[in-house]
């Protein structure tokens, strides 16, 4: 006698035809880190599954930095964003690794997720293979990956040729950035990293802090380079709000030159927000020193590059992108999701 076998359900059949979809659509790089490129990546991860995040690694405060100091890794916190952002673990789970400790001593501002991947860190041998294991519990879409496996200091140049060592130290400084560098000097990129830029279909740099978060990366060698030679289209994402000791007073066409020039060519396409925040929002971040960006549209239109433009903030009390807003016009942006065939940097 036959066992019947159970069929699939309407709901089965619909999860099948989204894994599909997702599977089939285009290879997005994001280059980056703090807060800003996981908002991209949820975004992102609902469009498609081949995504890999390639992560800053020069985070030397708070717990991140605590960590590096004490354990001689690389610094957890802008990595551990980056997978919660691709998870599909339960929320319980986000909320495990985003728990931060307030009581204890040597616990205290540590969030568990650091704690876990220095763990897995010492376990694995290398922050590499501690972040393949993690994605694995947290059943990540996609890829995370450390920019480089070296420890490097991020420093800065400053007006008055200052020069301030430490990624913390620099917005603290109160003076303009004219120039940022690693110490060492010359990185090597993950290859992994690597192969990713280069065989994507779309690649986004940010949003995220322009000095810290975005070019550090194109500080690397090999990611620079990279990011220089890949075939596929390029694209800056601007932040919404300035940042304090950092990008104080510069718009959107200040950003993208800045950016520029750390690359041999400029981005194919600028992603600029042109809604304002609310009044009170607004009020509440100039109390941080923080502005809204200024689209400059005019300066940018004249500056080469392509401008994609949208409302893009989120419907929060925070001035932050809409993860989804975003990664749609990111990809509509570029044309055909980003497909590697279509538009190429210009230059190349």
């Amino acid at each position: 006698m036959k066992t019947r076998q159970p069929q699939d359900g309407p709901e089965d059949r619909e999860r099948t035809s989204r894994a599909k979809a997702l599977a089939n659509g285009p290879r997005v790089v994001g280059i980056g880190g703090g807060t800003g490129l996981s908002v991209l990546l949820r975004g992102l991860k609902k469009l498609t599954s081949n995504l890999t995040a390639v992560v800053t690694v020069t985070d030397d405060g708070g717990s991140s930095g605590r960590l590096r100091e004490e354990l001689g890794i690389l610094p957890p916190g802008d990595i551990r964003n980056c997978l919660l952002a691709l998870a599909e673990a339960e929320p319980l789970m986000h909320r495990l690794f985003q728990h931060r400790f307030h009581n204890g001593s040597g616990l205290a501002g540590h969030s568990f997720g650091n704690l876990f991947l220095a763990a897995m860190t010492e376990i694995t041998g290398d922050m590499e293979t501690a972040v393949r294991e993690s994605s694995k519990v947290l059943a990540v879409r996609g890829r995370v990956l450390p920019a480089t496996l070296d420890d490097v200091t991020l420093c800065a140049v400053l007006q008055g040729d200052r020069v301030v060592r430490g990624e913390s130290q620099i917005p603290l400084a109160g003076r303009k950035i004219e120039k940022i560098f690693l110490d060492p000097p010359a990185p090597k990129a993950l290859e992994e990293a690597v192969e990713a830029v280069l065989e994507a279909d779309l690649v986004v740099l940010g949003p995220g802090s322009l000095f810290t978060s975005v070019i550090p990366n194109l500080l690397i060698p090999g990611l620079a380079g990279a990011v220089n030679r890949t075939g596929a289209p390029v694209v800056y994402v601007c932040n919404v709000m300035t940042q304090r000791g950092e990008t104080d007073g510069m718009n959107a066409a200040d950003h993208l030159a800045a950016l520029g020039g750390y690359l041999r060519h400029r981005p194919h396409a600028v992603v600029v927000n042109i809604e304002v925040p609310p009044k009170a929002v607004l009020t509440r971040y100039a109390l941080e020193g923080a502005a809204w960006v200024e689209p400059a549209l005019h300066s940018l239109n004249n500056s080469g590059t392509r401008v994609i433009t949208g409302d893009l903030l989120s419907r929060s009390d925070l001035a932050h992108h809409d993860p989804e807003v975003l990664a749609k016009l990111v990809l509509a942006g570029t044309g055909s999701g980003g497909i590697r065939a279509g538009i190429k940097n210009p230059g190349s």
